[in-house]
């Protein structure tokens, strides 16, 4: 999750109809079966650990980012979350990493390592930007090195050693439109054209829409092999 986001939305982030619905569709793929710990690598604010650890029963989480200014201990719901800015190992058995891997030139490398540090076992879920005609000032402000497709993330994880359980695109019903907008904005003296966040504060009837689109899309995320904003993988260390 990205700091510069995190600026740009401040408190109204839990509210952003983006996050609320990807932070959905984790829980959508995790399952019944909730984490006990967590280490989210790339946190930011730690968006998605609390959200985990709100509504199921992992008791805690690492949030790990080389963006934090020092080391401190925070809560949620009364339970400890720890934003470190590198640890050697902890006993979490879910490893989120979300939108972190698009960010660094060795995508494999930053999973090995971050799978180390957690006990064999776990699973490791992963979201990444999808498809690179989707290449914007978007992309540039936020200092990605790319965007994937399905099949390359699922070999980068297998690349790391992991077993992939699933994987799928989400945000596939605003696709379309998300699209036509991208490759309108690839003209150049667009909007889109310059480096600059996408992400933007909405009112509250555009978040509500948005959020019912994305809602419905929920019951089918787990097949959607074809198309989305979003690119998830879910893995396990063996």
């Amino acid at each position: 999750m990205d700091l510069k986001e995190t600026d740009i939305l401040g408190e109204q982030i839990a509210n952003h109809w983006y996050y609320r619905s990807k932070a959905a569709a984790v829980a959508k793929l995790l399952g019944p079966v909730g984490p006990t710990a967590i280490l989210d690598v790339g946190a930011g604010s730690g968006f998605f650990s609390r959200y985990l650890l709100e509504r199921t029963e992992a008791t805690q989480a690492w949030c790990l980012d080389t963006g934090y200014p020092a080391d401190f201990d925070s809560q949620a719901s009364g339970k400890p979350i720890r934003f470190r800015r590198s640890i050697d190992s902890c006993a979490a058995d879910l490893v989120l990493l979300m939108d972190v891997l698009e960010h660094v030139e060795d995508d494999t490398g930053l999973l090995v390592d971050s799978v180390r540090k957690v006990p064999p076992g776990a699973r490791i879920l992963v979201s990444v930007p999808a498809f690179q005609f989707l290449w914007s000032g978007h992309d540039e402000f936020l200092e990605h090195k790319r965007r994937y497709t399905l099949r390359r993330l699922e070999r980068t994880m297998e690349r790391a050693g992991l077993t992939v359980e699933r994987g799928c695109y989400f945000f596939g019903f605003v696709f379309p439109l998300a699209m036509a907008t991208r490759l309108a904005g690839k003209w150049p003296g667009s909007a889109q054209d310059t480096r600059q966040s996408q992400l933007k504060q909405h009112g509250h009837l555009a978040n509500r829409i948005l959020s019912l689109i994305c809602r419905a899309e929920l019951p089918v995320l787990p097949f959607n092999r074809l198309a989305g904003l979003t690119v998830f993988c879910l893995a396990r260390r063996p």
